[in-house]
């Protein structure tokens, strides 16, 4: 594995979800912060830098799974270990 000092390169599309294919484990292994349109947010569920946006849940609105609705805000992304 990685010393703990080396930190693999943040992905241009992550996701918090493991089931996604946009999901990579080792950089949850860190603390990544994301600024979205320069405030940091803390509720970020997935986010894609080339493209410009971030899905965060909409309230506590669930679908028929229970998983959290997601809302698309687009605007400039930026992400960044802490």
């Amino acid at each position: 594995m990685n010393p703990s000092n080396e930190r693999p390169p943040l992905p241009d599309h992550l996701s918090v979800d493991p089931r996604s294919p946009h999901h990579v484990a080792a950089v949850f292994e860190h603390s990544v912060g994301i600024r979205f349109n320069s405030k940091e947010r803390a509720d970020v569920e997935e986010y894609c830098i080339s493209e410009g946006w971030i899905k965060v849940p909409a309230g506590k609105t669930v679908d028929r799974k229970g998983q959290p609705l997601m809302i698309k805000l687009k605007g400039t992304v930026e992400v960044f270990y802490r």
